[in-house]
């Protein structure tokens, strides 16, 4: 596998110098170290905001739009987190199906494990798998270098197999990351994805406010997040997601975008 070549970001190259600045100050007058750490977590406290923000780029890299189509034509990314589920996702690829629509499906490793061939169906019904990490941990942003590689390189050999073709992209738990995490992405040759809106489908059952949350300000290169995985359940007690998407595949027809996976829209870096 080919590695993209890190590049700290300017945030990072700044925070090196506050770091070196802030040792330098402190040898040079002793009297001045209690400024010297006030700055240094000062800036600590900032790295750790960045990594909070899920659509924050000061860590690194992070796409959270697609790039102008270059004939103008409107699309958006449809993403779902989460998968597979053997309840939701076949009868989610059968909705797709029906709707026209194209998908990104950012899967947990520890469940396509579990469900490998729902990983093959989604491809073969014209769909892209995606990296969202083995274990799905919610502390994942407080791993270090190699427990981040080892759990990311593991959903990305899983999947890899299981789907017959390799993620391009990753997303880390809730959107949660650390200063770690592009270097060990470069390595891997993936790409951190985000998103523009979310519906908040795992939280909210009313599927009336995740349409609105997600079709509100609707745009052309706009990226969804929704979940066939973990997914709240409306009245009826169906998968919010399942009771979205035909109204959304409606929105999407009355404001002329297509929804099309995030490999077709975006090239490789």
């Amino acid at each position: 596998m080919a590695a993209r070549r890190w590049r700290p970001s300017a945030f990072l190259q700044a925070s090196a110098w506050c770091h070196g600045a802030a040792l330098a100050g402190a040898v040079a007058a002793p009297g001045a170290w209690p400024w010297a750490l006030g700055a240094v977590a000062a800036n600590h406290v900032l790295i750790t905001a960045a990594g909070l923000l899920p659509r924050m780029r000061w860590l690194g890299p992070n796409i959270t739009r697609l790039p102008p189509a270059p004939a103008g034509q409107g699309r958006v990314a449809i993403t779902i987190d989460d998968g597979p589920d053997p309840e939701v996702t076949p009868r989610l690829l059968d909705l797709l199906d029906e709707q026209g629509l194209r998908a990104s499906f950012f899967l947990i490793g520890h469940r396509a494990e579990r469900h490998p061939a729902l990983c093959r169906a989604i491809t073969e019904r014209g769909h892209r798998v995606e990296n969202h990490g083995y274990s799905h941990s919610h502390a994942l942003s407080l791993f270090g270098p190699a427990k981040l590689r080892a759990d990311i390189a593991r959903a990305q050999a899983l999947l890899s197999d299981f789907s017959g073709q390799a993620p391009r992209f990753f997303r880390p738990t809730a959107g949660l990351r650390n200063l770690f995490l592009e270097p060990v992405l470069c390595g891997l040759d993936l790409q951190l994805a985000a998103w523009t809106r979310r519906g908040y489908d795992t939280r909210k059952s009313d599927p009336g406010i995740v349409l609105a949350r997600l079709t509100r300000g609707l745009a052309d290169t706009d990226i969804l997040l929704l979940h066939d995985g973990h997914a709240a359940r409306d009245a009826q007690g169906q998968p919010v997601l399942l009771s979205v998407l035909p109204a959304l595949a409606q929105q999407l027809r009355a404001r002329h975008l297509s929804a099309v996976t995030l490999h077709q829209a975006i090239q490789p870096a």
